[in-house]
């Protein structure tokens, strides 16, 4: 198939996005024809790359007001756009609009996450910052003040504790040198502010698996739960939960050692 059979796009990069869907179903159909490698399966895959950006600085425009310059975000972002393109199929039952936003979102939060946090946080809580920073900003634009918790949290439909989690978690994203001189009312010469670092409290480690493990907890189903909070809520043995749910010890060893191995896989993916 020749690449004269493609349409010619001028300029794909100031093609509108409704024009834009429907010219990118015609490249999509003619590029699974196109050998890899060929002078117009190169064409007709940067015409797709172009006429979709506008998908990437949608995807960008959420992420504004960080340390990181847009223009990154944008490179970033075209990294996703071109997965989507590489892995999108039109026997796929959904626009490609829908299908590429995952993935163009997905590495602009993983190169946040891999480079502008200053110390280890959650995956969920680095997303709930970006979701208090924008929530913030509309906020204090109608109230002509900062909200309280209450408010951020009635507007973003979650807890107090989440917000206050979200708005702590917000710390790691920049930290300042240990070696910064710390002054002293008096006037006399100050110490480094590594001199007055208190010691590592174990219980954050902890502090920091619970929030983690929370989420992955409610995915459970109702007997995966109960199993869960039998052994080590009531800390009771394979055997006596056995006779609860009414199936055999071996049976509740097999249930348990599965659902831990989901919850552990979940655990690592957060980290």
């Amino acid at each position: 198939m020749s690449g004269s059979e493609l349409p010619w796009v001028e300029d794909a990069g100031s093609v509108a996005p409704k024009d834009a869907r429907s010219l990118s179903k015609i490249f999509f159909d003619r590029l699974q024809h196109l050998e890899e490698g060929t002078h117009e399966y190169q064409y007709a895959r940067n015409t797709l790359i172009e006429m979709n950006l506008s998908l990437v600085q949608y995807a960008a425009s959420r992420f504004r007001g960080g340390s990181s310059d847009i223009d990154d975000i944008v490179q970033v972002g075209t990294i996703g756009l071109i997965k989507a393109i590489d892995r999108f199929e039109l026997s796929r039952d959904v626009a490609f609009s829908t299908f590429a936003l995952p993935y163009i979102t997905g590495e602009i939060k993983r190169f946040f996450r891999d480079t502008t946090w200053a110390v280890h946080v959650p995956r969920r809580l680095q997303e709930l910052r970006v979701d208090l920073s924008r929530a913030k900003e509309r906020l204090s634009a109608e109230l002509d003040r900062d909200p309280t918790v209450r408010e951020l949290a009635e507007h973003l439909e979650i807890t107090e504790q989440e917000v206050n989690d979200g708005l702590v978690a917000s710390n790691g994203y920049t930290a300042g040198s240990i070696d910064v001189p710390v002054g002293q009312d008096d006037g006399s010469q100050g110490r480094d502010y590594a001199d007055i670092l208190g010691e590592d409290d174990p219980a954050l480690d902890l502090f920091e698996d619970l929030h983690t493990l929370a989420p992955l907890v409610e995915q459970l189903d109702e007997r995966e739960r109960r199993i869960i909070e039998m052994r080590f809520g009531r800390e009771m043995t394979q055997g006596q939960i056995g006779e609860v749910l009414g199936i055999s010890q071996m049976h509740v060893s097999r249930l348990l050692s599965r659902t831990l191995d989901r919850l552990r896989s979940g655990m690592l993916a957060e980290r």
